[in-house]
């Protein structure tokens, strides 16, 4: 753990004390080298659940995926920032360094928490870079309003679950993850443990976002820059998941009872989301939107509590984390260029800008979960185990799939086909430095699908 977390710390000092010129290369170059590093997580002695671990922080095979992925993001972060930040004073661009570090930080230790009140902590923490991203750095004049929604949605929801883990402590004496796994007999019949169980989802449903919760991540996604977005639909969504995850087992025999309004809900909002998506005029708002239909199935795969289901929502979860995060990285080239988010206005830029073209289409097939992707992977499994679990559910994740594939395709569409407008003719062509971000995206996407077991989870 150690040999990621102390490098990840010393990115401070280096992006305080490197001359101007080379601040973004030190930068991102020493990220780079801590995000190879990080891949010898995916290393596993199989003998035993738990690795790398020390009192307090440890991996499993749960959590080494998600890891990975947080160590991945942080250059590729820098990177999309480079262009949007060039123009400030140098102070104001270490500080926003400094904040994607900070947030990197608490994302390790939240996702290596052993015990769960260090990761409820974590988790409540990574609020306060972000929202510091969104409201000084955010594009539009509603970024104010946007940071207050994502605060309170979020830290109302999760308020019960400080109280449930309390209790929780209170009857257990211990609330490490290493035991609590082990079958606790509590007593299933009281409403108090009926209000206990729903504390202690609410806020991971939240951050997930759940459908009828999810007002706050478009206004999020659309107000934040750059950096911003990519890390709340790659890694912040995830957390949401994860701690579902991890405090189920513990919930075990209330879950099939109370469970049925939050799936109804996650599988509704699957059409609701894809159908919103249709109608989109914005493109941010689109990418954000689509990230709610997906995390509408992990959660229904999560409530359902099945071998299969867990392994087709982690792998969904870094799937969509790697795939909407190269959506936003796209969205914003074009907003660089062109100033607007707008659909109609950016239409017909496969004429100017091929190569970028090719990457928006490899996107939006992944996206769709078109094969090899491990979208398509994720989705089976989650889609064949809610049949087995209700066979009613093909009708809503079937129309969910091919609503997909509609809004991924419409949006590719009016983004790179038809005639360009004559006020797009004078654009500044692509840089290499893009090129490599979306590259650094999609080719681990289309790599992992060649060894799908180490972000398969607890079932590999």
């Amino acid at each position: 753990m150690l040999k990621i977390i102390i490098p990840t710390i010393m990115l401070y000092p280096i992006s305080w004390l490197t001359p101007k010129k080379w601040l973004w290369t030190t930068s991102i170059s020493h990220s780079l080298i801590i995000a190879f590093t990080s891949l010898y997580w995916f290393k596993w002695n199989t003998e035993i659940g738990w690795d790398f671990s020390n009192l307090h922080l440890g991996i499993d095979p749960l959590s080494s995926p998600l890891l990975v992925l947080t160590c991945w993001l942080l250059p590729l972060m820098m990177l999309a920032s480079q262009n949007h930040l060039s123009n400030e004073p140098y102070t104001r661009q270490r500080i926003y360094i400094m904040l994607l570090i900070t947030l990197q930080l608490l994302l390790i230790m939240a996702f290596s928490a052993t015990e769960m009140i260090l990761f409820y902590i974590m988790f409540e923490a990574t609020l306060i870079p972000t929202l510091i991203i969104i409201t000084r750095w955010g594009n539009q004049t509603e970024r104010l309003n946007a940071g207050t929604y994502f605060l309170f949605y979020t830290l109302i929801g999760s308020l019960p679950l400080l109280v449930a883990l309390l209790l929780l402590q209170n009857n257990l004496g211990s609330l490490s993850m290493l035991t609590l796994q082990f079958p606790q007999l509590l007593n299933l019949n009281s409403w108090a443990n009926k209000f206990w169980w729903t504390a202690c989802l609410i806020a991971f449903l939240v951050k997930m976002p759940l459908y009828g919760a999810h007002l706050w991540l478009p206004k999020a996604h659309v107000e934040a820059p750059i950096a911003g977005s990519m890390i709340l639909a790659a890694i912040l969504l995830k957390l949401g998941g994860y701690g579902m995850m991890r405090i189920i087992p513990i919930l075990s025999p209330l879950t099939k009872e109370m469970a049925f309004p939050f799936l109804i809900l996650a599988l509704w909002g699957i059409i609701m989301t894809s159908s919103t998506c249709l109608r989109q005029t914005d493109l941010k708002s689109l990418i954000a939107y689509s990230s709610v239909s997906h995390m509408g199935l992990v959660a229904a795969a999560i409530l359902i509590q099945t071998p299969w289901s867990f392994a087709g929502a982690i792998t969904l979860m870094i799937a969509h984390g790697l795939i909407s995060s190269t959506l936003f990285c796209l969205a914003n080239t074009n907003y660089e260029r062109t100033h607007t988010r707008t659909l109609l206005l950016t239409r017909g830029l496969q004429i100017i800008l091929p190569l970028m073209a090719t990457s928006w289409f490899l996107t939006n097939l992944a996206n769709l979960a078109l094969p090899p992707s491990p979208n398509l992977m994720g989705e089976l499994l989650i889609i064949s185990s809610l049949f087995k679990w209700s066979q009613w559910t093909i009708i809503i994740t079937g129309l969910g799939v091919l609503l997909t594939a509609s809004y991924s395709l419409y949006m590719f569409i009016m983004t790179q086909r038809g005639p360009l407008p004559p006020h797009m003719t004078l654009m500044n062509p692509s840089h290499t430095r893009e090129h490599l971000l979306m590259y650094l995206h999609l080719i681990p996407t289309l790599l992992l699908i060649s060894k799908p077991e180490l972000i398969l989870g607890w079932t590999s």
